[in-house]
């Protein structure tokens, strides 16, 4: 569904502008209804479709209340989440809070992740990027890789 990368404007208002080819997608998908929250791996955001987060959500309350890791994971994710509508412009308007924690500024990168996007600082995106494939490329990030990887064939 969502794939690519797409360099984009975020405004003065903090309002982001949506391209098309993932346009029709959030509309058909959930209505042009979005959820945006906080990456627990990297200095981004993503955004889901609202059927998916639905799905994430439920299965956020099903943990354990009395684990402190899950009570966690449910606090950030959820209580850091802003709902997101498409206006007839096409955009979005990205809350404040999650704009300074992903310190999106003028340049955003949109990227791709199949059922979601994430939204990066389009400076700390290539900087990842470089990063993560000189760990590719000297072997060291695929020294020992997950049972899921495994059985990809990576050339």
């Amino acid at each position: 569904m969502f794939r690519g990368e797409f360099s984009l404007n975020l405004d003065a208002k903090g309002r982001l502008a949506v391209p098309s080819r993932y346009r029709e997608q959030l509309i058909e998908v959930g209505g042009g209804r979005l959820i945006a929250t906080i990456s627990l791996m990297n200095s981004c955001l993503v955004v889901y479709p609202l059927p998916d987060w639905e799905r994430i959500e439920h299965q956020l309350r099903s943990l354990p209340a009395l684990d402190r890791q899950a009570q966690t994971i449910r606090q950030l994710l959820i209580g850091r989440a802003a709902d997101l509508e498409l206006d007839s412009h096409n955009r979005v308007l990205l809350p404040q809070h999650l704009r300074e924690f992903a310190k999106l500024e003028k340049r955003v990168k949109m990227v791709g992740q199949v059922n979601n996007f994430e939204l990066w600082n389009e400076a700390a995106w290539q900087e990842w990027c470089a990063g993560q494939l000189a760990l590719v490329q000297t072997g060291a990030l695929l020294r020992d890789p997950s049972e899921a990887l495994s059985s990809l064939v990576l050339n």
